[in-house]
């Protein structure tokens, strides 16, 4: 599987950490950056860059971090079609994809150590969405709500 790797520089170490191991899993990488733990810069910069990758076809699933998970996770799921979870233990990592078919992992650098980060990303990458009529039933109501809003010219 190619993953699509991101973060700010908040997350930069942890993102060197699991991008080694995604590799040593056999996967291949594809790193979009920050390339840097000192430079500033902002996490949507890096969301954007990991959902455009994916849209693309340049990868099959992302992995995104920054400081708390929380805005890369909030930046992300703005990009169609990106389905991206903040998940800081094992059951949501691989429950995310099997119910829900998420295809972008966040995870917070400031909240979870390197070891968590390696088994979330082994659970991530490990499931599979079930197909189930009951998912595939509420993720199409998901892609719905994204193709409403951005049809509509309502802002909140």
């Amino acid at each position: 599987m190619r993953l699509v790797v991101g973060a700010d520089h908040a997350g930069f170490d942890l993102k060197k950490n699991v991008a080694a191991y995604v590799r040593e899993l056999g996967h291949e990488v594809l790193d979009v950056g920050a390339f840097s733990s000192v430079e500033p810069d902002d996490y949507p910069d890096f969301a954007e860059a990991v959902g455009l990758a994916l849209r693309n076809r340049q990868g099959e699933r992302g992995i995104l971090i920054c400081g708390s998970g929380v805005g890369a996770s909030v930046a992300a799921n703005k990009i169609p079609g990106i389905r991206a979870g903040l998940c800081h233990d094992t059951y949501s990592a691989h429950q995310g994809v099997e119910h829900d078919d998420m295809n972008v992992l966040v995870m917070g650098s400031r909240v979870i150590a390197a070891e968590l980060a390696r088994e979330l990303v082994r659970n991530f990458l490990g499931a599979k969405f079930t197909g189930e009529e009951r998912h595939v039933r509420r993720v199409t109501k998901v892609k719905d709500l994204e193709t409403r809003f951005l049809l509509s010219s309502t802002k909140p």
